[in-house]
């Protein structure tokens, strides 16, 4: 049994001797820990996780230390209780290439305002309005699919999400450039872990290849953003989508409502996080319980005796209790925002060591559902860990696919009710069961995509 507080009690440093860094696996000279992140920076941080018993570990991207943090009282510190004394991380800081000055992105007082006009937008009555369009293009979906067909997952539950954010946040059908906005957001996404090079901003200015396709992609989409944005306000008045309503705020503070500039930010943030990681949520959920059979049929007998046959709709779901825990169990092994940075702003203690100014602090969801302290046989998918006792029995912070604190998701009941509605509609059709020899491993971009995509086989739901 999991104690209901497994927490630290951290002395004062007057009080013991504590070493100026924490432990630190063995690096390359110059250049650290870099490359042996790159290759693999899952499988890095869990194995290097699980080698030391403290609560904070250092690892070295070239000259820069990195602080990562083990235990969720500390995540709950840089998160929630001090979260003044930290800013934003070094791939937040890469994201602003392409995402500007968005709620993901931007920070301080402008941060602030920004989520004060974006709030209403995410009213949870406002949300459940959305319920019937996320139903309806799920139904449309499994239309299209017929028993015996192969289908790449991962593309199919992409396309699925871009068409339920374009409608549900934008009022507009997006259908016909799925394609164009899949394959400009996987040439970004890419690039991800240039974040780590040194230098990045520098090497990101470079005439190489690699820089005009990310120019060119950023430009597709801009070019699709700001036509969204010129169509809804000439259009005028709330129409019931969130894009009416961003066009809409006014900042009861002052201030007035948002530049096309700032819209542009909001909207290229929710055209691609609204979409990307609910769509690798989806994909890893049916991933997973094609490999747990006994799972999906008791998911499946909740789909039965709810539903009967029926579309699910916003009021099911409080009955459908075990989709939301299969859901949640999936975040738990595969979340889509897989890590968190920031850095310190103020020279501080943290974990019983001293941190500078500047210096980069990580955390990671990926990691922290794997720790045998709070999720016991960690790899084996079982969703009766998000059962009420069993979740007032952990500590918040070991768990937290959508981050907290002032800065957690604004799109999270979206997301949840979005997932809920999705997997009980094609659920109650269809069933897929992976086409074997395939390669099936999570890729560590912004998000945690499989890498190959994942090739299934549609099969009558019994």
């Amino acid at each position: 049994m999991i104690p209901r507080r497994a927490g630290l009690r951290f002395p004062p440093m007057s009080a013991v001797a504590i070493p100026p860094v924490p432990p630190s696996p063995p690096g390359a000279p110059l250049l650290g820990h870099m490359l042996a992140y790159r290759r693999d920076p899952l499988g890095f941080l869990v194995r290097t996780a699980r080698a030391y018993p403290g609560e904070v570990f250092c690892y070295r991207h070239g000259p820069r230390q990195v602080y990562f943090l083990k235990h969720p009282d500390l995540v709950r510190e840089v998160l929630v209780t001090r979260q003044h004394e930290f800013g934003k991380g070094l791939g937040i800081q890469w994201a602003k290439l392409f995402l500007g000055e968005g709620l993901l992105t931007s920070e301080g007082e402008f941060h602030t305002r920004q989520r004060r006009l974006a709030q209403p937008a995410f009213h949870r009555q406002r949300i459940a309005a959305y319920g019937a369009d996320m139903t309806d293009h799920a139904v449309r979906a499994r239309e299209r699919w017929s028993a015996g067909q192969v289908l790449d997952l991962d593309e199919e539950m992409m396309r699925l999400t871009l068409a339920i954010a374009s409608t549900t946040l934008f009022g507009q059908d997006v259908e016909t450039d799925a394609d164009q906005v899949r394959e400009d957001a996987a040439t970004i996404l890419g690039q991800f872990l240039r974040f780590a090079i040194p230098f990045f901003s520098l090497i990101q200015k470079l005439p190489l290849p690699s820089n005009r396709r990310f120019a060119r992609a950023v430009a597709r989409l801009d070019a699709l953003v700001y036509r969204l944005i010129a169509k809804r306000r000439a259009e005028g008045g709330d129409r019931g989508d969130l894009l009416s309503l961003l066009l809409s705020a006014q900042d009861e503070e002052g201030g007035g409502g948002m530049t096309d500039g700032q819209l542009r930010d909001e909207v290229m943030t929710l055209l691609l996080a609204g979409h990307e990681t609910t769509s690798n949520a989806l994909t890893w959920t049916w991933y997973l319980l094609s490999q747990n059979p006994d799972v999906q049929e008791r998911w499946r007998d909740e789909l039965r005796a709810v539903l009967g046959g029926r579309t699910p709709t916003v009021e099911d779901l409080p009955a459908l209790r075990y989709t939301e825990m299969v859901m949640a169990e999936s975040m738990r092994v595969f979340p889509p925002a897989w890590g968190v940075g920031r850095r310190c702003l103020v020279d501080l203690v943290l974990g019983g060591y001293p941190m500078p100014a500047g210096a980069i602090i990580a955390m990671s969801p990926y990691v922290m559902h794997r720790d045998e302290r709070f999720w016991p046989e960690p790899e084996r998918f079982l969703p009766e860990r998000f059962t009420p006792e069993a979740r007032a029995a952990r500590p918040r912070f070991a768990y937290f696919p959508f981050g907290g604190g002032a800065r957690s998701c604004i799109g999270e009941p979206f997301a949840w009710m979005e997932g809920i509605l999705v997997l009980a509609t094609l659920g109650q059709r269809w069933r897929f069961t992976l086409v074997p020899d395939q390669r099936v491993e999570p890729e560590p971009l912004i998000t945690l995509r499989p890498r190959y995509g994942l090739r299934m086989r549609v099969e009558r739901a019994g």
